[in-house]
């Protein structure tokens, strides 16, 4: 006979924290948030640490390396989606990897016979007010000057006349060498009361481009995330049908970790993958798996050598997994049994799995939830698709902008790798959705909020760590009403954003 759970499948909206002592000490300003990403053994430290516990779905509509970047910067990571060709995530991860905080690569130019009025739909498109002027109009052709927006009147001025005209040419600029470190680069701009500073090398190629105003944006980022080269961190997505062609280019391009990206973790075919990468390195590139929602899933994955290992089916947001397939649990339950899993196998095993909860996360206090029921850390898709960095399009709907925003199982992105059983390839049906979400702004300023809010609830509790939260924390089940209760309710409410969801 069919095998049933006694416990109902509960989502994170059927659970509330209750708070416990806090002392006098216990002040947001002093949680320490940092979660380790890889297995590590007993007396141990994780050859990888977050100092922010999120990291960004493998979606296209999310995670490409403008993401990857902004997101390292607050101390969290991104895996660059797999879905692409191997050569484009392979650049993806290098174009991350070759970043240098304060070092802009220009993604603004033109030619200098190219027309004015292409100089505004570039404008238009990129949102920048300086355009480095170089001989083929890519971003790291011969600089020959620079245009901005003083440089012309557009009422003044015919679109069809040439940018050479208007530019300020470079044997009237100051530039830098590249063998200058940023500190060295702010002083010129300082000194010489630059907004911008070329960077060239020794032919006069255009490599960087560095700004005034990201000046103060640097001191602002305590918690990036750099590896012993002082270069971002970044993840990658693989398959488990072409990563012996795959792998290889990302770990040429300098990726510091991979997970494999499958809607279904239990089988044959990511312990075979896992297999193949740690016998080929030697155990040196570090692999992600999942998604699993039981401890079954979780143990085998485990053995099989994953670093960490996902929890999750059929509970993002554009995910209709359940609905087309019928199979999923809870993400409030599956976390909690495969938390408790994790911290068995620990002890009888003596190495430590971190576990990540991805999907089901819809308000902030989600994130704290899925942290205290065990996860290490969470992976959000719908969050960050919200943001000016994400690679999708910004577009106005009835008054209000919108990030289109889909789901790797849809028709759109056809990713029919992650969904994969064997046999012919191909997407049969859908199992994700193509919708648009409420553009938000900037990662920076969002995330301040959210992480506000969960160190606010850690310090509820008395807790200034995640390894206490986890310990301590004390949680009850809600009723419908008492959801009802929690809200602004018997008024009418002004202009809020209290409640409003991520």
């Amino acid at each position: 006979m069919a095998k049933f759970f006694k416990e109902e499948s509960r989502t994170f909206n059927d659970y509330l924290i209750v708070p416990g002592y806090s002392g006098s000490d216990c002040i947001p300003e002093r949680v320490n948030l940092t979660t380790p990403l890889t297995r590590f053994k007993k007396g141990k430290k994780s050859d990888i640490e977050l100092k922010l516990p999120m990291i960004s779905a493998i979606m296209q509509s999310v995670s490409d390396d403008k993401m990857a970047i902004a997101l390292a910067k607050e101390g969290g990571l991104s895996f660059i989606y797999g879905s692409q060709s191997i050569e484009d995530e392979a650049a993806m991860v290098a174009r991350v990897k070759a970043y240098k905080a304060g070092f802009v690569i220009s993604d603004s130019n033109i030619k200098p016979d190219q027309t004015l009025g292409e100089l505004v739909e570039i404008i238009e498109k990129t949102g920048h007010s300086t355009v480095a002027v170089t001989d083929d109009g890519s971003s790291h052709g011969k600089l020959v000057g620079l245009i901005t927006s003083r440089d012309y009147r557009l009422s003044k001025v015919k679109m069809d006349e040439l940018v050479s005209k208007y530019m300020t040419p470079i044997n009237k600029l100051i530039v830098a060498d590249a063998s200058k470190d940023l500190s060295e680069c702010n002083d010129i701009i300082w000194d010489h009361k630059l907004n911008c500073l070329p960077v060239v090398d020794e032919e006069g190629n255009l490599v960087y481009m560095v700004f005034r105003k990201d000046y103060d944006s640097h001191k602002d980022n305590p918690n990036e995330l750099l590896d012993a080269h002082k270069r971002y961190l970044v993840g990658a997505g693989i398959n488990t049908r072409d990563y012996k062609e795959r792998v290889p280019a990302l770990v040429k391009a300098g990726v510091d970790v991979l997970c494999i990206d499958s809607s279904e973790g239990f089988s044959e075919f990511q312990k075979d993958t896992i297999t193949w990468i740690k016998k080929t390195y030697k155990n040196k590139i570090k692999v992600g798996a999942g998604n699993v929602v039981d401890k079954d899933g979780f143990n085998f994955l485990a053995d099989a050598g994953a670093d960490f290992i996902k929890i999750g089916i059929g509970g993002g947001s554009i995910c209709i997994t359940r609905e087309t397939k019928g199979i999923g649990r809870g993400q409030a339950t599956a976390v909690i049994e495969v938390a408790q899993a994790r911290d068995e196998y620990f002890k009888k095993k003596g190495e430590y799995v971190p576990i990540c909860s991805d999907g089901g996360i819809v308000f902030d206090h989600h994130v704290t939830l899925a942290l205290g029921m065990g996860a290490d850390f969470v992976m959000l898709g719908r969050y960050f698709a919200r943001f000016e960095e994400s690679p999708t399009n910004k577009v106005l709907v009835n008054g209000s902008y919108y990030k289109e925003y889909w789901g790797e199982g849809s028709n759109r992105a056809r990713n029919w790798q992650r969904y994969d059983l064997g046999g012919k390839k191909g997407l049969k049906f859908e199992e994700g959705v193509d919708s648009y979400v409420p553009y938000a702004g900037t990662l920076h300023d969002n995330v301040a909020v959210t992480i506000a809010k969960v160190k606010s609830t850690m310090c509820n509790c008395g807790c200034l760590n995640l390894k206490d939260f986890r310990k301590n924390v004390r949680f009850t089940t809600v009723s419908s009403t008492s959801i009802v209760e929690g809200g602004a309710h018997d008024v009418i409410v002004k202009n809020s954003n209290i409640n409003k969801d991520l």
